[in-house]
């Protein structure tokens, strides 16, 4: 059985609700809009350095979505 490819949006929005910040929050710990954070949760997929920064402000490995489905995948 393959595993689905992560969503790193969907991921980000739900770790945010978890810690219960707001996209406000968010926004201004990364220097972003609101509006941007918000297309941010709609990417599947995002430029490393920007998850970095994202990994850095809610203090979560999200790069380890990654790890898990390719270690999962036959390749």
């Amino acid at each position: 059985m393959s595993q689905e490819e992560p969503h790193i949006g969907q991921l980000i929005r739900a770790e945010l609700a978890k810690q219960e910040r707001t996209v406000s929050w968010l926004a201004r710990k990364l220097c972003y809009s609101r509006q941007n954070i918000y297309h941010l949760f709609e990417s599947k997929w995002i430029a490393t350095d920007v998850l970095m920064r994202v990994c850095d402000v809610l203090q979560h490995n999200f790069f380890k979505y990654y790890a898990e489905y390719w270690d999962g995948k036959n390749v």
